[in-house]
């Protein structure tokens, strides 16, 4: 099995944010595996696999939720082995009802081989400090 690399985790990551900042949900959600758990700020309990966050997606879209913009910045690809961690700034515009909000927030996201690409294991999501 080939290493993984720097560009390859970039990639997979450049995919799942495009697939976010649409608002893709079949492509969004192929990024991750189904056991993937993911731990966002915003919610009371960590979502154990993937289809907890579908669920919980599809609570959002019913209420008129999409994502208007999102921009990774500051992204760090730490290699360990056989997994990859993607750490970065994200900028988020969210709209319910043509009301938006922008979101700062960090975010971690492990990366791991799946055949010839990559597929995300685990989401972690913590708002941004404020600015000094």
């Amino acid at each position: 099995m080939p290493e993984l690399t720097i560009d390859e985790v970039l990639e997979a990551a450049d995919r799942l944010v495009a697939a976010f900042a649409a608002t893709d949900t079949e492509a969004y959600f192929s990024c991750f595996a189904p056991s993937a758990s993911f731990v966002f700020h915003p919610e009371a309990h960590r979502l154990d696999d993937r289809a907890a966050y579908e669920a919980l997606w599809a609570g959002w879209m019913a209420d008129g939720w999409r994502v208007e913009e999102c921009e990774s910045t500051e992204r760090l690809v730490q290699i360990h082995g056989d997994a990859a961690i993607l750490s970065h700034s994200v900028r988020t515009v969210t709209s319910v009802g043509g009301e938006r909000t922008t979101t700062l927030e960090r975010e971690s996201i492990i990366f791991v081989r799946d055949g010839d690409g990559l597929i995300a294991v685990h989401e972690h999501l913590s708002p941004a400090p404020a600015a000094d």
